[in-house]
């Protein structure tokens, strides 16, 4: 069973990573609320400010977010879950920013620290290491 907590906090992260380009896109606005009610915790007080556009999130503050979800050692599955959550939401809109690419990028190479256990999911994940360093590249 997943704690609310974490929940929450997963939530907040996706809030974070659809702001961390600068702006919240249409099609992400409707894909957070969509999860958000689904767990819910839309009403959540902690969680309605910043679902409704009510505040902003700054990068720093979702990267912090980010590091208090994994906590101090965070297991390859763990980055694993997180990567896929917001991977959901910023495909949502059909384009990935290059902040976006940035975040996903920096979990990948946190992730890609740890030992995998499953060599096929290594593979896996290197290649996709490759295609945002290329695309992040091909942007700046």
């Amino acid at each position: 069973m997943v704690n609310n907590s974490n929940v929450k906090n997963l939530i907040k992260i996706l809030i974070g990573a659809a702001w961390i380009d600068g702006k919240i896109q249409p099609e992400e606005r409707q894909y957070l609320r969509k999860i958000a009610e689904e767990q819910c915790v839309a009403n959540e007080p902690d969680i309605k400010p910043w679902l409704y556009e009510l505040r902003e999130v700054k990068p720093a503050e979702c990267y912090l977010w980010v590091n208090e979800y994994l906590g101090a050692s965070p297991s390859h599955e763990d980055y694993q879950k997180l990567i896929q959550a917001i991977s959901g939401l910023i495909y949502s809109d059909g384009e990935v920013a290059i902040e976006e690419a940035k975040l996903l990028t920096k979990l990948q190479d946190l992730s890609a620290e740890k030992e995998s256990t499953q060599p096929i999911l290594k593979g896996i994940l290197k290649k996709i290491q490759k295609m945002y360093r290329r695309w992040v590249e091909v942007q700046n």
